[in-house]
């Protein structure tokens, strides 16, 4: 006996098995049944094995356009009883979405009753609605009763199920699809059906088209709640072509006027599969929360159709830059994602591009039509056989009346009297006596020429690839028909735009709520944001041992540079600082500052100021602010200088001449247009020193004189001519400063 078997009372074993293998086995098994049967729609009528369910037991119940509805209960029963046996909730489900008409853009089913709304709330019980199918649902099952396609056992046997439908409507891309499968998923976007009947009757006159091409019948998604689509076609472009990508869809407003300037906005479509109640609670939230300081108001006013009304905060809010703080923050603006995972052919998972998707629906299409002009031939070969014993009944009435009413075997006689076949024989016995008429006799003559000219037309389509293609064409041109423009649900509801071209930076602030604050520094490089401008520094608290560096009066909107000795610049936003209850935070929380750097000094950015900086050494240059901004935490390196050097002033520019004093208390004076402008680098020699380094620099307009402070608060100006001694070139060593300048060699 193997080892592997353990042997076991009564006869019985347990056969052991790697515990690996086991899981891939059943893992795989599962994963399997996830994709083909419950996850991924069918390339060629873009249903679920649901969906396709659902559909089918409702035309065996016969609930056509038209006809009666009848209950929900009774139609999920029947889907579950005879073909899906799974939870009733889960086919409501699927049944309710169906006819939700802000869910799917062209409705399979015609509901009557609750079906929920785009608030979220749920359908009632199915005991309470009820259903019947759309015409969207026969365009699907016309020609399914003429093998058309193929019926496969349900899970009990005791039935059939379509395997797929015949699909003469292009439902994969028209109506979308998504689900989760293992290791897998998919999610379309609904279209406009006319757009994909343009684009298949050009791949069908064009069989080689890509789908740069399909593209221009088919630009973009077509949602059924509307909406605006704002990402740029060449993204578009891409994700067709490879099957994946994403869509930018914003919400539809515009601007009502209102008395004495004031405005307001009204949104009168919200983006697809947006929960419209879950929308106004979470703007707000975040209105509540200080987050929309543009917005003032939000309200619902639908009825039937969407209008929520947004209350700006004042009539001097620009519009357009409101809402694009608002598409940033909520639902107002999302991303539908494009992953056109499908079956192939209903057989293999594939991510197919738009041609693709297309060509196989066609071609299914093809199959379709063959199989339907196979059958119609089967049809007319057993009509045309039964008319053709109708025919040598009446050339032989009399002897066919006296052999049934006298022989034992009527049947049989007939058939070797006759030469007629089975079928015949049956036709003729089963014949009523009122057919037996001249005039009866004459219309099947007529008929069994008319199908025999079917049957030559049938015969002809069928050895012609270019015929059974027109005959195609003719029906995805009917399709066309009954959505185009002109019907109610072929017109284009979501449109295409392009998104404002707000700067970045203007978004950003509109979502801050613009109030004063003081920005205040402390020499150990702790940063706090006190609410209001303050006028007294006296009363600010500091940790033990450390003092006040500098304080600065600035806007929560504003962005502060600060300067390390290390020359490289960082940008702060000022309300990301912390508040004034505490000692605030050490810069190196804020910003990524060597351990080896200290804060030189800060100050409120103003993009069209120019800075000028110089390093201990003397060397300097003029930078415009635009230039010193960072964008990550690690800042930006400007003046560059290696120690012992380090960065030691960093001053707005203000005037067309500079004034510098070393630590060896020399002044010189030159034109500002010496020193080179430039983005980073070490600079130009602004003074030379031959002990020392810079101690100070000042930018003044030379008509106006050169004016500085001493201890006292006392204010000294030396005009133009007052400073001829101290006037002289960028580098050159500079002369003794004149009486009266402070002793600290700082000019304020």
């Amino acid at each position: 006996m193997s080892k592997d078997v353990i042997p076991q009372p009564h006869g019985g074993h347990i056969e052991t098995i790697g515990l690996k293998p086991a899981l891939e086995e059943r893992y795989l098994a599962y994963a399997l049944s996830t994709i083909m049967h419950r996850a991924l729609p069918d390339v060629r009528d873009g249903l679920k094995p649901v969906h396709r369910r659902i559909i089918h037991a409702m035309r065996l119940l016969r609930l056509n356009p038209g006809q009666s509805y009848a209950k929900c209960a009774r139609i999920v029963g029947d889907v579950m009883g005879k073909f899906h046996p799974h939870g009733d909730a889960s086919i409501y489900d699927a049944l309710v979405r169906l006819a939700q008409d802000f869910a799917v853009r062209y409705p399979l089913i015609d509901g009557q009753g609750n079906f929920g709304n785009i608030d979220g709330d749920s359908a009632a019980a199915m005991r309470y609605t009820e259903a019947r199918m759309s015409d969207v649902s026969m365009w699907l099952l016309e020609g399914i009763g003429e093998d058309a396609i193929d019926f496969r056992p349900t899970y009990n046997e005791e039935d059939e199920e379509p395997v797929v439908l015949p699909a003469a409507f292009p439902n994969l891309l028209a109506n979308g699809s998504s689900g989760i499968a293992v290791g897998m998923a998919t999610s379309i976007p609904p279209h406009n059906v006319a757009e994909l009947c343009d684009a298949a009757l050009y791949l069908i006159a064009h069989p080689a088209a890509t789908t740069d091409e399909l593209v221009r019948f088919v630009p973009g998604p077509d949602f059924p709640t509307g909406g605006v689509l704002v990402e740029p076609h060449a993204h578009i472009l891409e994700a067709y072509r490879t099957g994946r990508g994403a869509f930018r869809l914003r919400a539809r407003w515009h601007k009502e006027e209102g008395s004495r300037g004031a405005y307001a906005i009204v949104v009168t479509e919200i983006p697809y599969q947006v929960q419209k109640s879950r929308l106004i609670e979470k703007t707000a939230e975040l209105l509540l929360a200080r987050k929309l300081p543009l917005l003032d108001d939000i309200r619902d006013e639908s009825a039937e159709d969407v209008r929520i009304v947004l209350e700006p905060k004042n009539r001097t809010v620009d519009p357009e830059l409101l809402m694009e703080s608002i598409f940033k923050l909520t639902d107002f603006e999302v991303r539908v994602p494009l992953n056109m995972n499908v079956l192939s052919m209903g057989r293999v998972p594939n991510v197919l591009p738009l041609h693709e998707v297309l060509q196989q629906w066609l071609v299914h299409r093809k199959e379709v039509l063959g199989r339907r002009s196979n059958h119609r031939l089967q049809e007319i070969a057993r009509r045309l056989e039964i008319l053709g014993g109708y025919l040598i009944a009446y050339l032989n009435l009399d002897e066919v009346i006296r052999i049934i009413r006298e022989e034992d075997e009527p049947k049989t006689v007939l058939m070797r009297t006759f030469g007629l076949s089975e079928l015949q024989t049956e036709a003729i016995l089963n014949m009523r006596l009122r057919s037996l008429r001249r005039l009866e006799e004459m219309e099947i003559r007529t008929e069994y020429d008319a199908l025999q000219d079917e049957q030559k037309k049938l015969e002809s389509l069928l050895a012609s690839n270019q015929m059974q293609w027109k005959v195609i064409a003719r029906e995805i041109a009917r399709v066309k028909q009954a959505y185009d423009e002109t019907s109610p649900l072929g017109k284009r509801r979501t449109t295409f735009e392009e998104a404002p071209s707000h700067d970045l930076e203007d978004i950003q602030q509109a979502m801050i709520e613009k109030e004063p604050v003081t920005i205040v520094i402390s020499e150990k490089g702790w940063l706090r944001a006190m609410k209001g401008h303050l006028g007294d520094y006296s009363s600010l608290s500091f940790k033990e041992g450390d003092k006040l560096k500098l304080a600065f009066p600035a806007m929560t909107t504003d962005r502060i540079i600060v300067v390390s000795t290390g020359g490289r610049f960082y940008t702060i936003n000022a309300n990301v600082l912390p508040g004034g209850r505490g000692h605030g935070e050490p810069i190196r929380i804020l910003v990524d500052m060597d351990n080896d750097q200290d804060i030189l000094t800060a100050f409120v950015h103003e993009p069209d100021s120019r800075l000028l900086v110089a390093s201990r050494a003397g060397y300097g240059f003029v930078v415009g602010e635009g230039e010193v901004v960072a964008n990550t935490r690690k800042g930006k390196q400007v003046l560059n200088v290696k120690l012992p050097d380090e960065a030691a002033l960093c001053r707005p520019i203000h005037g067309d001449h500079v004034a510098v004093v070393g630590e060896n208390r020399k002044l010189l004076v030159f034109p500002l247009e010496q020193i080179a402008e430039m983005a980073r680098g070490k600079g130009v020699r602004l003074q030379r020193y031959r002990d020392g380094g810079i101690s100070d620099f000042t930018t003044f307009t030379l008509a106006e004189g050169l004016s500085w402070q001493d201890s006292a608060g006392r204010t000294f100006k030396r005009g133009l001519d007052e400073l001829m001694e101290w006037l002289g070139n960028r580098a050159g060593a500079g002369r003794m400063v004149p009486k009266g300048f402070p002793k600290n060699n700082r000019f304020t």
